[in-house]
């Protein structure tokens, strides 16, 4: 099987189908883009908090990113999907042969419960609802279901594509696939009951990767990109961009241990960041830039 990693990277943005095409000064690169964050990061922030704006007509509100804590983070895990809950995080790793479920200590970052998958499996994303953690795998067209008190697994579910990110909404599970679309499922039946398209004007945000459902937004990492989309659920309008740059002292161990991995503290409205293989993990709290 061709690893994620190694298939040929997508388009960041595309047209809308049935826009004009975009033009030679519209298609940025990779490379483009992340310039472009690293200078957003540089300008002086405001003392808003993260939840100041949700966009305006003149395009999504631009934010960065202050550093309240930094917690220690196994960097031999392939972060695929993150949580939080309770007082614990959720985190489910990838790699065929390393994909794992884990119940972690946010403080110490030691793993209390870890549940593998099997060997031919690459874990994806995961999400917590009503006691159960469901989590994606990439290629296979099936998840799992486990019981969050237990650890114990309870029953596979099926879904049609990739899976890449997870999260919900309290009602429905949302799901990434690595395109500009998201899923929303019937938590019992898994049946697609609506999905949007993730858009920035006229542009598709494809590689929408892990999720998080944050106050009624979504959050979602980019692949291969240091910034986060924040989308409104009911229409797939981008309505912000969290620039993340710098936030790993010394960058990236390897081109491939990319940003990813957000998780949300609904009680004590704390938000979690880390990425594939790093060392840490990070508190942030998000103002306007």
């Amino acid at each position: 099987m061709t690893s994620k990693n190694e298939q040929k990277w997508a388009k960041y943005v595309a047209p809308t189908p049935g826009s004009p095409a975009a033009s030679p000064g519209r298609r940025f690169s990779r490379r483009a883009l992340l310039g472009a964050g690293a200078l957003l990061g540089c300008g002086a922030c405001a003392g808003a908090v993260w939840y100041f704006s949700r966009g305006s007509p003149m395009g999504p509100a631009r934010y960065t990113y202050e550093v309240v804590n930094t917690y220690p983070h196994d960097s031999a895990a392939f972060t695929q999907g993150l949580a939080f809950e309770d007082g614990l995080l959720y985190e489910g790793t990838g790699i065929e042969g390393r994909s794992s479920l884990r119940e972690v200590v946010l403080e110490t970052g030691k793993v209390r419960r870890k549940a593998d998958l099997e060997a031919k499996f690459f874990g994806e994303g995961i999400t917590l609802l009503d006691d159960r953690i469901y989590q994606l795998t990439w290629q296979n067209e099936v998840g799992f279901i486990y019981d969050r008190k237990t650890f114990e697994r309870l029953s596979p579910f099926g879904y049609s594509g990739e899976g890449w990110g997870l999260t919900n909404d309290g009602r429905h599970l949302i799901m990434s696939n690595g395109s500009a679309t998201l899923q929303f499922l019937d938590p019992k039946t898994f049946r697609v009951v609506r999905q949007i398209r993730v858009t920035e004007d006229e542009r598709l945000i494809r590689e929408l990767n892990e999720l998080e459902y944050v106050d009624g937004e979504i959050f979602a990492n980019v692949w291969h990109v240091d910034r986060i989309a924040r989308i409104d659920p009911a229409s797939g309008r981008l309505t912000g961009w969290i620039d993340m740059s710098g936030l790993l002292p010394g960058g990236r161990p390897h081109a491939e241990a990319v940003l990813n991995g957000i998780a949300y503290d609904r009680k004590g409205k704390r938000l979690f960041v880390t990425g594939k293989e790093w060392p840490k993990l990070f508190e942030i709290r998000i103002v306007a830039a």
